[in-house]
């Protein structure tokens, strides 16, 4: 049997949990029709696995939007009712917090400024998620949470521009959340919804204050032993000898992102202050810009010679930094690369998710425990529990708070 099935039972399980992960993969955009070619069913038995699902209240069909003509075509989607993933993005000085649906959808539920200390940026979130659960009740199947530091195993993190040192991170929420790296969050996004999709090694950068980066392995962030590998902003690759916060010296980091542009420019900087004004700097200091891509340039190079990867992807600042200035990041990276790799050296593109790619990293942590038979099962009975108790269920677009500007 597939996948180590032996039963008819086991088998439709997991072939319950491969066409949901089939729809969530594919952003609810495959007919009915194209997920059992895909997935290799018989049309029977797609037919009975999608009523099955709907009736559990996890897909829910619409016609195709390009239907013409002949019977209609049917769209598997995120139930009206179904699972949601609570995700949240803790940036340096700011959270964002959303709703995600089957097949990637997201809702954001709140956005926040909070003043750098764990319990002023952890505390107001982890109520804002309870309340939230409290509201959508057997809907939520669990919590991310991106944060922007080295996350070791058990949740503690440790940001050390902001004086976090082994911060327990679940102890600030009612239910444990699945709680990781922004940036490995956001190279998992990469590889599940953007640039990095179907790539077999690649590498991904994230500039946001400072820098960070990971290794990509078929579709998963290499993690480490201790769930803190490939913290690439920590090497020294430029040649600076400059103290870092972390307790290294001449780390990457200090020469790439909003800190560096409001050090480059004699405005202070660190601790998650000067955000409007290192876009202030970015959008007006062409010698900032250019010192930042040169300086990013010279890194990626490094890296791309230690493992060899087919595509880099950049987002945050790397992006604007590549993007405003390519031919200073070319300057510094075209010369690193040893001479075997420059007839064919990996492309550099920018990320396909924009800032959001820690926020969606973080719902597919969620997605990722929850698409399993034992979390399909759990739901089912939940639901049917739910639906006897309480006539009507609540929608994630209920008491949506408006969304701020984001930070």
């Amino acid at each position: 049997m597939v996948n180590g099935a032996t039963t008819s039972g086991e088998l439709r399980a997991h072939n319950r949990v491969r066409l949901l992960r089939a729809v969530h993969d594919c952003g609810a955009t495959l007919t009915r029709s194209q997920l059992t070619r895909d997935l290799r069913l018989a049309r029977g038995t797609a037919s009975v696995l999608v009523a099955g699902l709907a009736q559990d209240g996890l897909l829910h069909e619409e016609p195709a939007p390009e239907h013409v003509r002949g019977r209609p075509t049917q769209v598997p989607g995120p139930h009206p009712y179904g699972p949601l993933a609570l995700a949240a993005d803790v940036r340096e000085d700011a959270w964002e917090l959303a709703a995600c649906e089957l097949g990637g959808r997201v809702t954001v539920l709140d956005v926040r400024p909070h003043d750098g200390t764990p319990e002023g940026a952890l505390g107001p979130l982890g109520e804002a998620v309870a309340a939230h659960r409290r509201r959508l009740r057997h809907r939520v199947v669990g919590a991310g949470v991106a944060l922007a530091g080295p996350v070791r195993h058990g949740g503690l993190v440790d940001i050390a521009h902001l004086g976090w040192r082994s911060v327990e991170v679940p102890r600030f929420f009612t239910d444990a959340p699945i709680v990781g790296n922004d940036t490995a969050f956001a190279a998992l996004a990469e590889a599940r919804r953007g640039r990095l999709r179907d790539v077999e090694v690649g590498l991904h950068l994230h500039v946001d204050f400072d820098l960070g980066g990971v290794l990509i392995v078929r579709g998963r962030p290499l993690g480490g032993a201790g769930g803190m590998g490939a913290e690439f902003g920590h090497m020294p690759l430029t040649g600076g000898t400059r103290p870092c916060v972390c307790g290294a010296v001449g780390c990457w980091g200090m020469d790439v992102g909003a800190n560096a542009l409001l050090r480059h420019v004699g405005l202070a900087y660190g601790g998650g202050r000067g955000r409007e004004q290192a876009e202030h700097v970015l959008a007006t200091s062409e010698e900032a810009v250019a010192a930042g891509a040169r300086a990013l340039g010279l890194g990626v190079a490094a890296l791309v010679n230690a493992h060899d990867p087919e595509v880099v992807t950049l987002s945050g600042h790397g992006a604007e930094l590549y993007e405003r200035a390519a031919d200073s990041l070319l300057e510094t990276y075209e010369p690193g690369l040893m001479a075997i790799r420059r007839d064919h050296p990996p492309r550099i593109e920018c990320s396909a998710l924009g800032w959001r790619g820690a926020l969606l990293g973080a719902m597919e942590s969620v997605f990722d425990a929850f698409l399993t038979p034992e979390g399909l099962d759990r739901w089912r009975e939940n639901h049917l529990d739910q639906a006897r108790d309480t006539p009507e269920r609540q929608n994630v677009t209920h008491s949506t708070p408006k969304r701020e500007k984001a930070p």
